[in-house]
C-alpha cells in the first residue's frame, strides 16, 4: 500500500491538522534540542579552565590588598569602602576598573566580596 501525501495543508481543527502540527512541533523540538546541545558544548569547550576578564581584574585588585566590597540589592550593585586601600590597590582600581564602561565595571564589582562576606 502506498501512502499519499498531499501538498495541500489540512483544514484547521481537523485530526489531520492536529497530527501535522504535532509532527512539526516534534521536529522543531528536536532541532532546538540539538542546537542547544551544540551551543552548550561549544560554550563549555571555550570556557573550560579560563577566567573572564572581569574576574581576573577583581582577583588582581583583591590580591593587591583592595578592601572594596560590593552590595547587591535587587540586582543593583553598589561598591562600599570602609578601609583605605593600599596605594597599589587604589591605583589599580582607579586606572584599570574605574576607567571601564559602566557595564564592564559592574561585572568586576559583582566579583568583589559582598558586605555579607566575612
Amino acid at each position: 500500500m502506498t501512502t499519499f501525501k498531499s501538498s495541500v495543508p489540512p483544514e484547521s481543527g481537523t485530526d489531520d491538522a492536529r497530527s501535522a502540527d504535532t509532527e512539526r512541533a516534534e521536529t522543531d523540538r528536536k532541532r532546538a534540542l540539538e542546537t542547544a546541545r551544540r551551543n552548550a558544548s561549544w560554550a563549555l569547550d571555550r570556557d573550560s579552565g579560563t577566567e573572564t576578564p572581569s574576574l581576573k581584574l577583581a582577583k588582581e585588585y583583591l590580591s593587591l590588598g583592595g578592601h572594596r566590597r560590593s552590595m547587591i540589592d535587587d540586582n543593583i550593585t553598589d561598591v562600599r569602602q570602609w578601609d583605605e586601600d593600599p596605594p597599589e590597590a587604589e591605583r589599580f582600581w582607579k586606572e584599570r576598573v574605574e576607567t571601564l564602561p559602566k557595564d564592564q565595571r559592574k561585572q568586576v564589582e559583582d566579583f568583589l566580596p559582598t558586605i555579607n562576606t566575612p
